[in-house]
């Protein structure tokens, strides 16, 4: 297994049935908002799934040891982080589950077939580009700040590729939330259920968890909060059920 790894790279742990992901710190490593969107995010048995922006292919491959869903397609426009995904797959022996591709989310529409998926999710980059100086050649960069797509294309693509009643599924930023919902209603994405992540009790949300479905209704029912440390480096209890652990 070894042999699927490069220079720098590492093989971490999942903790969840004995799945493994191949990261490297000089590129973007997942964090507790692809952990907490794989939950917040619901697969029916059978549906087809796609994850736009997939990284090394974190979403993937949590949706995919977390529910019943036929097949999963990661879209990532960086080769080399694409090519980690891809050997992320073969390391955990999903080739038949999990397909990483190598293309832009502006053009998705053009890569997959219109109205194909029952469920998008998307960790999206938060930052707008002039919130501060980015070089948009790095890595870290295009996943934090919208320097090779903006929230309008991803939800317009989204738009296209969902079927009638499809899901999409998010993790942003409280501040952008009426940017994020006016958006979302421009292309016909209706947010149905949202959750907001504080850090403790006592402090302001620092992420939301949105649910959007195409040509539905309107009505969004807000979720109890979701709050991460019981105390300084201690979870609460939710959280170490959904990272599969015991309190």
């Amino acid at each position: 297994m070894t042999t699927l790894l490069k220079e720098h790279e590492r093989i971490d742990d999942l903790q969840i049935k004995g799945y493994r992901i191949i990261q490297n710190p000089d590129y973007f490593c997942f964090g507790m908002d692809a952990v907490l969107l794989s939950d917040f995010s619901v697969v029916k048995k059978n549906e087809q799934v796609l994850d736009l922006g997939t990284g090394t292919g974190i979403l993937p491959i949590l949706l995919e040891a977390k529910s019943e869903g036929k097949h999963f397609t990661g879209l990532e426009i960086q080769v080399d982080v694409a090519n980690m995904a891809s050997r992320s797959v073969e390391l955990n022996q999903l080739e038949e589950k999990i397909s990483i591709v190598c293309g832009d989310i502006k053009e998705a529409s053009t890569i997959f077939e219109a109205n194909s998926f029952n469920v998008i999710t998307c960790n999206p980059p938060y930052m707008k580009p002039d919130i501060a100086i980015v070089n948009p050649k790095e890595p870290k960069a295009i996943a934090r700040h919208e320097v090779l797509c903006e929230f309008e294309d991803i939800a317009r693509e989204a738009s296209r590729l969902l079927k009638p009643k499809g899901r999409f599924y998010m993790v942003h930023r409280p501040r952008r939330l009426m940017d994020l919902l006016t958006t979302l209603r421009n292309y016909h994405l209706e947010p149905k259920r949202i959750r907001f992540v504080h850090p403790y009790q006592d402090k302001p949300a620092n992420m939301i968890l949105l649910e959007a479905v195409y040509q539905s209704g309107t009505q969004m029912i807000v979720e109890p909060p979701l709050i991460v440390y019981k105390e300084v480096g201690q979870y609460t209890p939710e959280i170490y059920k959904i990272y599969g652990y015991e309190d």
